[in-house]
């Protein structure tokens, strides 16, 4: 009878350890942008494999009152990424499509988010 009970709760713990969720999943692929250097010429950054679902701000651009935004975004990582205007992923926001979203020089960032 003990042996049964041992059992049965073995094969709950292994069933639990199965199905436990995993941990925080990354979008495959580089995010690039372009932002103006110290110099004034202009720079392309490249995020590869983001978080989904975090906020990455700009390190190059992530001061509103230092730094122009940057520009130009292309996405070519296999989630959606939505682009915003401030730092912290505020401000205004535009979503650019898996693999061959890219936005033009008007289109400022300062932050993104993958899902």
């Amino acid at each position: 009878m003990r042996f049964r009970t041992a059992l049965a709760a073995a094969a709950g713990a292994l069933a639990l350890i199965v199905t436990l969720p995993t941990s925080a999943a990354a979008a495959e692929g580089q995010f690039q942008y372009t932002y103006t250097g110290l110099d004034g010429s202009p720079r392309i950054a490249v995020i590869d494999d983001p978080e989904s679902w975090e906020c990455h701000t700009l390190p190059e651009v992530a001061d509103p009152g230092a730094s122009s935004p940057a520009h130009s975004p292309r996405n070519r990582t296999d989630e959606y990424a939505t682009v915003f205007t401030g730092p912290d992923c505020d401000g205004d926001s535009f979503t650019l499509r898996p693999h061959t979203g890219y936005g033009s020089e008007r289109l400022k960032l300062r932050s993104v988010l993958f899902f």
